[in-house]
C-alpha cells in the first residue's frame, strides 16, 4: 500500500512537469505548448527561473553580451553557475522574428550520456558563402537545468528518453537491510515448522477420514506460527526510528530519505569516505605561491602587494597610453629564459597570470535606482567591492582570483570577449579574451588568449595540474619537489604558465582551431591536436598551493568510528600525495601506523611483486592510485581485496566513480560486510528532478552516472547507491547525491551519534521487537497443539473469533510495539564508548540461537498456560478459554516488562491501556466468557498462578544471567 501511494504520487507529480506551460515561437507569434508536446525543431522560449523542458541549441538571448547563465545543480550536482553562450549568426540578427526569415540547419550528434560534451554545427544557407558555425558544449541548453539570467531561445535538439538527463537515469536499487533478510530466514523456518506441526499431528490422527482436509485445517489452526503482523509492526518502528532520528536535536537538519534500512547504521563494518566536501569543508583558502626562488606564504602576502604597487604606480605615473610598464616589453619575454628578471616582475607576472587564467565571472546585485544609468556610470555605480560575487565552476578558481584581489589585482568584470582587472592605484586594466580552452578531467589543464588593450601584445596563459604541466613548461628543477612539498602540507596545487605570441602566430592557430571545431568526425582530437601545438615550451611562472580545510571534529569523530570496529576507506580523485597527507591530518591513520604506499604497477608481474611485498606487512594503511587497483583487480582481485579487509584503513587516490562503486561491491562480494558509502558537497533539494515524456511511471532521485569534476554532488552517487547504506552531507556543491543518500547529515561529525546511538539502538529494538512478535504468534499456536493433542488430535480451535482478532491486536499490540522505545543505555554513554557498537556487527541480538530461545520460551509458556489451565479447570469448557485466554494476556504483559531494559512512560501506559482495555471488553464477550465465574476469587487465583509459573521461573533466569554473565553494557551502567 506504501509503495503504491508513493508511486501515485510520482505519477501526479509527472503529470504536473509535463503539463508546464512554455512559449514556442512560430510564424504566426507565440503559443503556449505543454512540455509533453514539445518536439524536435521547435524554437523555445524560456524565461528567467524557468526549467528547460527539453535539451536545446542556444539561440538568442535578451542579455546584451550574447551569454546567459544557468544552474545545474538538478542535472550535474554542482550548485555554481554554467555561462553559456548563444549562437552568433543568430544572436546578430536585429530582431526575434528574423528566426524564420534566414535558411539554416543544425547538425547534432546523436544522443549519448556525457553530459559535459557536445559536437554539431551550426548552418546558415542563404549566405553567400554559407556560414559554418561550429557548436560545443557551451551552445547548449540541457533539459532539468534552470535559466539563471535573461531570456532564452532555442531550437529543441533532443526530447523524451533522448534527453541528456533521462539518459544518465538509473533505478536505484531497492535496499533490503540485512535485519530483513534474517527475519525472512526465520519466517521460512516457522513455516517449515508450521507444515511439520500439521504433518505430525495427522500421522498420529492415523490418516483417518479425509486426512488432506484435516491436514489444510491444522494449518489454518497452527497459522499464528507464521507472524503475519511482523512487517506492519517492524515498518511502523522504522518510520519512529526515521522520526527520532529527524528530531534528534544533537543532530540537527537530519534527513532521513530511505525509511526501509535504520538498523543497516548499527551493522556496518566499512565506511568508505570521499574526500573533498567530506573530510573537507570544500571551502578553498589560498595559502601559498612559489616562485621557484622565492616562496610566499600566509604570513608574508603583504610583500606581494609591495611588489604589485611598483609596477602598477609607474605605469600611471607615466602619461596615458604610454604602458611600458603594464608588461614587460617583448624582447625581454623572448628571451626570458636567459635573463633573470627581477622579484617584483616575476610576482607581478605571476598575479596577472592568476587574475586572467581562469571561467570566474564576476556577479552585481541590481541595486534601485542604477538600472537607468549610462553606461558610463556603471563602474562606479556597480562596481563596488560589497556588491560583488564570484561564480565558477570550481572553488579552487573562485579561491584564486579571490586571493588576487586581496593582493590588490581585483577582477571587476568579465564577458565573452573581454576581462577588466582594477590596480592597487585604481586603474581598470582591459584585455579582450581572443580564445577559451575550458577545464576537462582528460586535459587537466585550462588556458586562454588574451591581448592586452593598451599594448596590443598578444599571451597565451594556461594553468594545470602539475602531471599534465610539467611537460609542457620550459626545463626546471624545482617545480617536482615543490609539488611533492605542498602535497604533503595537505594542499591542491595549480602550475601556471604563459607563452607570448605574435599577431602571425596567432592568425595561424586561429585559421587551423576553426577548422579543427567545425569537423564533425573525431572533432576532439583535432582540437586538442591544435591547442598542443601551443602548449609547448611555455615559460613557467608560479605554482600555487590551496588548502580545503578538514571539517569540524573530523580527528574525534574518525577515532570514534575506528573505535567502534569500523574499518575507514577514503576513496578520492585527488593526487597520492594530498590523499596521504589529508589521511594523516583527519587521523584517518593514526600516527603509529605505518603507511605502506602501493607502488604503481601496469602488469601482472609488477603486480605479484607488490602483492608479495604488501603481504609480510603487519598493520599498516595501505594508499593506491587508482591506475595500480585496475591492475591488481584485473590480475589478483581475491588476494587485494582480502589483504586490504586486513588493513586499518585504505586510501584509494585517483579515483574515478565508477571504481568507487566497483570497490563498494567487492567489499560486499568478499567481505561478505555491511558497507557505508558517505560523501559531501550535498545540499537537500527543494524540488524532485522530474522527467518529462513518462507518463504513468516516475522515479524519485535522478542519478549521474558519471560527473567530471573532483569533489562534485554528482560524483559519489554510483558508491552511495551501490552500499548497503549512503550517507550524504550537505555542503556546498549540489542536491544530486543527496537525492541518492539513504541519510543527509549537515556535518561529517553527526555521523558518530547517527551510528552508535540511533544506528545501534534502531537495530536492538527492531531484533527485540521482531523476536517478540514471532513469540506472540508461537506461544498461542503451542496452546492450540496442546489443546488438540488432549482431545485426541481434533481439529478444533481453541480460541474463536475477536479472541484472536484482539489478541493480536488490541490486547498487545502496543506493549509489544512500544519495544521501540527501548534502550540498553544511555546516548551519552553509547557515545563514550564506541566499543559498544562492535559487539553488534557480530549479529548477536538476532540468529538462530536467539530465535531457539525464544521458541523454547514459547513452547514451554504455551505448555504451562494450558495443561494448568485444563488441570485447575472444574466443570465447564468455557472455564478452560476464559482462565488460559487471561493467563496469556497478564503472561505476554508480563513477558514485555522482562524485555524492557530501560522503562519509558509510553510503555507504562501501553501497558495499563492494553489491560484495561482486555479487563472492559470482558463485560462484552458473554459467549467466550461465563461472566459470573470470572468475578470469583477461584478464577483470580487460578489465573495468577498458572502467570506466576510461566513466568518467574523466567525471571530468576534471566537475573542470574546478568548476575554471572551480564552483557557488556551492563558493566558500563552499573
Amino acid at each position: 500500500m506504501r509503495e503504491a501511494i508513493d508511486e501515485f504520487r510520482r505519477f501526479q507529480r509527472d503529470k504536473e512537469v509535463n503539463s508546464q506551460l512554455y512559449s514556442k515561437l512560430t510564424v504566426r507569434g507565440k503559443v503556449q505548448v505543454k512540455s509533453s508536446d514539445i518536439q524536435v525543431g521547435d524554437l523555445i522560449i524560456v524565461e528567467k527561473n524557468q526549467r528547460i523542458p527539453s535539451d536545446m541549441v542556444f539561440l538568442r538571448t535578451s542579455e546584451k553580451a550574447g551569454s546567459c547563465f544557468i544552474r545545474t545543480d538538478q542535472l550535474d550536482g554542482e550548485t555554481d553557475w554554467k555561462l553559456k553562450v548563444a549562437v552568433s549568426c543568430t544572436q546578430r540578427l536585429p530582431a526575434l522574428g528574423d528566426l524564420f526569415s534566414i535558411s539554416a540547419y543544425v547538425y547534432a550528434q546523436k544522443p549519448q550520456l556525457d553530459i559535459h560534451s557536445f559536437e554539431g554545427t551550426f548552418t546558415r544557407e542563404d549566405c553567400d558563402p554559407p556560414v559554418h558555425e561550429s557548436l560545443s558544449i557551451e551552445n547548449t541548453l540541457w533539459a532539468s537545468t534552470i535559466v539563471a539570467s535573461g531570456t532564452v531561445i532555442g531550437v529543441v535538439i533532443y526530447t523524451g528518453k533522448e534527453t541528456r538527463s533521462v539518459m544518465n537515469t538509473s533505478n536505484p536499487k531497492n535496499k533490503v537491510g540485512l535485519l530483513d533478510l534474517e527475519l525472512n530466514h526465520l519466517t521460512k523456518a516457522l513455516f517449515v515448522a508450521l507444515v511439520a506441526l500439521s504433518v505430525v499431528m495427522v500421522t498420529l490422527q492415523g490418516f483417518v477420514g479425509p486426512w488432506y482436509r484435516n491436514l489444510f485445517r491444522f494449518l489454518l489452526l497452527f497459522s499464528y506460527i507464521i507472524p503475519i503482523s511482523l512487517r506492519v509492526n517492524l515498518d511502523m518502528g522504522k518510520a519512529a526510528y526515521g522520526w527520532m532520528i529527524m528530531k534528534d536535536e544533537s543532530i540537527p537538519g537530519t534527513v532521513v530519505r530511505t525509511s526501509t534500512i535504520p538498523e543497516e547504521l548499527g551493522r556496518l563494518v566499512y565506511l568508505l569516505t570521499d574526500k573533498t566536501g567530506t573530510l573537507t569543508q570544500n571551502e578553498m583558502v589560498f595559502k601559498r605561491l612559489h616562485l621557484g626562488t622565492v616562496s610566499y606564504g600566509a604570513d608574508t602576502m603583504d610583500e606581494i602587494q609591495s611588489h604589485l604597487r611598483n609596477p602598477y604606480s609607474q605605469m600611471q605615473s607615466q602619461a596615458s597610453g604610454n604602458t611600458t610598464g603594464s608588461t614587460p616589453p617583448r624582447k625581454a619575454q623572448s628571451s626570458a629564459p636567459k635573463v633573470r628578471k627581477s622579484v617584483s616582475s616575476r610576482v607581478h607576472e605571476a598575479v596577472k597570470a592568476i587574475a586572467l587564467c581562469h571561467n570566474v565571472t564576476p556577479v552585481y546585485e541590481p541595486r534601485a535606482g542604477v538600472t537607468g544609468e549610462a553606461e558610463y556610470a556603471e563602474a562606479d555605480q556597480d562596481f563596488s567591492d560589497g556588491n560583488r560575487t564570484y561564480q565558477a565552476a570550481s572553488p579552487d578558481e573562485v579561491a584564486l582570483v579571490q586571493w588576487t584581489e586581496s593582493v590588490g589585482l581585483t577582477l571587476v568584470s568579465r564577458d565573452l570577449a573581454s576581462v577588466q582587472l582594477r590596480t592597487p592605484g585604481g586603474q581598470i586594466l582591459t584585455y579582450c579574451i581572443l580564445q577559451m580552452f575550458p577545464f576537462t578531467s582528460e586535459s587537466k589543464r585550462m588556458g586562454v588568449i588574451v591581448r592586452d588593450e593598451s599594448t596590443a601584445e598578444i599571451t597565451f596563459y594556461m594553468k594545470g595540474a602539475d602531471v599534465a604541466m610539467s611537460s609542457i613548461v620550459q626545463y626546471n628543477d624545482w617545480l617536482e619537489e615543490e609539488c611533492g612539498n605542498m602535497a604533503r602540507e595537505g594542499l591542491r596545487t595549480l602550475v601556471v604558465a604563459k607563452r607570448a605570441l605574435t599577431e602571425e602566430q596567432y592568425q595561424d592557430f586561429e585559421s587551423r582551431y576553426s577548422q579543427a571545431k567545425l569537423s564533425i568526425h573525431d572533432r576532439a582530437l583535432k582540437v586538442a591536436a591544435v591547442v598542443e601545438s601551443l602548449e609547448r615550451e611555455m615559460e613557467l611562472l608560479c605554482l600555487t598551493g590551496v588548502e580545503d580545510q578538514l571539517q569540524a571534529d573530523v580527528r574525534p569523530t574518525l577515532e570514534m568510528l575506528r573505535n567502534a570496529g569500523i574499518k575507514i576507506w577514503m576513496l578520492t580523485g585527488d593526487k597520492l600525495e594530498t590523499a596521504t597527507c589529508i589521511a594523516k591530518s583527519s587521523h584517518l591513520v593514526s600516527r603509529t601506523q605505518d603507511i605502506h604506499i602501493f607502488r604503481p604497477v601496469t602488469n601482472r608481474g609488477e603486480a605479484h611483486l607488490e602483492l608479495n611485498a604488501f603481504r609480510r606487512k603487519h598493520d599498516c594503511a595501505l594508499v593506491i592510485s587508482g591506475d595500480s587497483l585496475e591492475v591488481c583487480l584485473k590480475y589478483y582481485e581475491h588476494e587485494l581485496v582480502e589483504l586490504a579487509c586486513q588493513c586499518p584503513a585504505v586510501v584509494c587516490c585517483r579515483c574515478s566513480p565508477t571504481q568507487k562503486a566497483h570497490i563498494v561491491k567487492l567489499l560486499q562480494q568478499h567481505a561478505g560486510r555491511r558497507t557505508c558509502a558517505i560523501a559531501g558537497g550535498f545540499r537537500p533539494c527543494d524540488q524532485p528532478l522530474l522527467l518529462e515524456e513518462r507518463p504513468g511511471w516516475g522515479i524519485d532521485v535522478c542519478v549521474l552516472s558519471i560527473s567530471m569534476l573532483p569533489g562534485d554532488g554528482g560524483n559519489d552517487v554510483s558508491m552511495i547507491q551501490a552500499a548497503d547504506c549512503g550517507i550524504g552531507i550537505e555542503g556546498k556543491e549540489g542536491r544530486q547525491a543527496s537525492l541518492a543518500a539513504d541519510f543527509s547529515i549537515t556535518q561529517f561529525r553527526h555521523i558518530g551519534r547517527l551510528l552508535m546511538v540511533h544506528g545501534r539502538s534502531s537495530y536492538k529494538r527492531s531484533a527485540a521487537l521482531g523476536q517478540f512478535v514471532m513469540h506472540r504468534g508461537l506461544i498461542i499456536s503451542t496452546m492450540q497443539a496442546v489443546f488438540s493433542s488432549v482431545f485426541y488430535f481434533a481439529s478444533v480451535p481453541l480460541y474463536q473469533g475477536f479472541l484472536m482478532v484482539g489478541y493480536a491486536t488490541l490486547y498487545t499490540m502496543f506493549p509489544v510495539f512500544s519495544l521501540v522505545l527501548d534502550q540498553d543505555v544511555k546516548p551519552e554513554m553509547a557515545m563514550l564508548y564506541p566499543e559498544l557498537y562492535k559487539d553488534l556487527t557480530k549479529g548477536r541480538s538476532l540468529s538462530f540461537k536467539t530465535f531457539l530461545v525464544w521458541v523454547l520460551i514459547s513452547i514451554y509458556q504455551g505448555g504451562i498456560l494450558m495443561y494448568g489451565a485444563l488441570l485447575l479447570f472444574e466443570s465447564e469448557f468455557v472455564h478452560v478459554v476464559a482462565i488460559s485466554f487471561t493467563a496469556l494476556i497478564l503472561t505476554e504483559l508480563l513477558m514485555v516488562a522482562l524485555t524492557v531494559r530501560t522503562w519509558h512512560w509510553l510503555m507504562a501506559v501501553a501497558e495499563v491501556l492494553s489491560l484495561g482495555c482486555y479487563v472492559a471488553s470482558l463485560a462484552f464477550l458473554n459467549e467466550y466468557f461465563d461472566v459470573a465465574f470470572i468475578t470469583t476469587v477461584t478464577f483470580v487465583w487460578k489465573v495468577s498462578a498458572i502467570t506466576v509459573v510461566s513466568c518467574l521461573p523466567l525471571y530468576v533466569l534471566k537475573y542470574l544471567k546478568r548476575k554471572l554473565s551480564p552483557p557488556s553494557y551492563c558493566k558500563l551502567t552499573s
